[in-house]
């Protein structure tokens, strides 16, 4: 097998990880700060009314926020021209999912939110074995307003409004996480968005694959992911929401 890295002895790999154990605590400084200064944004109060479709019937965004002040929206990508959910997301789904019990302890609810059909959800839902509660928002502004939907004469432009700025990005659906709190008067306010790449640090794998030699091992970002039920043994073409556009 051959490799580009110097093979060296312990004490001077020592020498160069201890090198590098500065930036990771610069990184982890970083970190805090951007955490410090993203839980200090101002807050926006939410004025429409929104309306879920969820299996226990309607549901407001208040609803949606269950016994916790805080709620995290994961803007489900849904592929209308697949009919099933984008893998990326999915990927996204399946991390959320062991988090989900230390979140509804510590004063958070986490809801997924498409823009699909509530039955179509469902079954995707039941494929993928997961918990999480999926709301419907189908029908309403939701998505719209928080920009990770688009209409078809927005897409007709070549450019619609995703991550804070104009983007040539074809999809009539794109992904983000979504937060808010509501206060003791029951008022809802909107605290933080993120889009994009935004959210990878949700992401484990992500993570766990930038410690290893070959890290994420991609030409095209997340070309390698799939869906869990659709990952062969060994071997196989990658997909990713790009990448299956036209299956």
């Amino acid at each position: 097998m051959t490799h580009p890295h110097k093979i060296v002895s312990r004490e001077e790999w020592l020498k160069a990880r201890k090198a590098h154990l500065k930036n990771e605590k610069a990184l982890t400084r970083m970190r805090d700060l951007v955490s410090a200064e993203r839980r200090a944004l101002p807050w926006v109060k939410v004025e429409k009314d929104f309306v879920f479709d969820t299996t226990e019937g309607k549901k407001s965004l208040a609803q949606l926020f269950g016994r916790n002040s805080q709620l995290i929206i994961h803007h489900f990508m849904w592929r209308w021209d697949l009919g099933q959910g984008c893998v990326s997301c999915s990927m996204e789904a399946d991390h959320a999912e062991g988090a989900i019990v230390h979140l509804a302890n510590h004063d958070v609810s986490y809801v997924r939110v498409s823009r699909a059909p509530l039955a179509e959800l469902t079954a995707y839902k039941q494929r993928m074995g997961w918990t999480a509660e999926w709301v419907s928002s189908y029908g309403s502004d939701f998505n719209y307003d928080y920009h990770v939907s688009f209409t078809k004469e927005e897409l007709a432009k070549g450019e619609v409004y995703y991550n804070y700025q104009m983007t040539k990005d074809g999809f009539d659906e794109l992904p983000g996480l979504s937060v808010f709190v509501k206060d003791e008067d029951g008022n809802v306010h909107h605290t933080y968005s993120s889009y994009g790449r935004g959210n990878e640090e949700v992401n484990g794998a992500f993570i766990y694959l930038d410690i290893t030699p070959k890290g994420r091992n991609e030409k095209e970002i997340m070309d390698w992911v799939q869906r869990r039920d659709e990952y062969p043994v060994a071997g196989g073409a990658p997909a990713c929401c790009h990448a299956d556009k036209s299956a």
